[in-house]
């Protein structure tokens, strides 16, 4: 499977929602989990995160990128600067590993018939090289450690860590059993 990228505009909003569907991908969710207080994310839960996540592509924030198979969307992954994400800023589990500048990686979608496929380590390795043309030097993820062989999709939104791992990438502190804080040094 030869994959192309596009990171998500106004230009490709429509592939974006092709691929989130109905629900927002996950319970309305938009990809808004990670940016705004829980309190706000529950109260706006559907069409309230959609169109708040709309508000950011029209005025051009770095969100994500979108995956296509042909022209097809059929992944989706979240990176941005970390302060762009307000509940990390207030996790005690994921809070700052130092005052380095970092870039996050939060959130993977992927469409049912591209899961478990690696797509995600696909994304991670396109997140890394449009990493560098931006000049950024560290990049970060918060993957979910499966406690079986496998793990229903709507626990693996932030990735798991053997993907990251294929990527590059390898952990750098773990406050939580389920939960490791993963680094590439570009």
């Amino acid at each position: 499977m030869k994959l192309t990228y596009k990171p998500l505009t106004v230009k490709n909003w429509n592939d974006f929602e092709t691929l989130f569907g109905e629900r927002g991908a996950c319970g309305g969710c938009w990809c808004m989990a990670w940016r705004l207080k829980s309190s706000q994310f529950e109260k706006q839960k559907g069409n309230g995160n959609k169109k708040s996540m709309k508000h950011l592509v029209e005025n051009k924030e770095q969100i994500g990128v979108v995956a296509y198979d042909g022209k097809t969307p059929v992944g989706w992954c979240s990176f941005a600067p970390r302060e762009k994400y307000l509940r990390l800023e207030n996790s005690k589990v994921l809070s700052p590993v130092d005052d380095k500048a970092v870039w996050s990686i939060t959130c993977f979608f992927m469409a049912k018939d591209y899961r478990r496929k690696g797509v995600s380590s696909e994304l991670l390795k396109f997140a890394i090289e449009f990493c560098k043309k931006k000049k950024v030097k560290i990049l970060e993820g918060y993957p979910t450690v499966p406690y079986s062989n496998t793990i229903p999709a709507a626990f693996a939104w932030t990735g798991i860590p053997a993907s990251f791992e294929r990527a590059g990438f390898v952990e750098v502190a773990r406050r939580s059993k389920a939960r490791p804080i993963m680094r590439y040094y570009l």
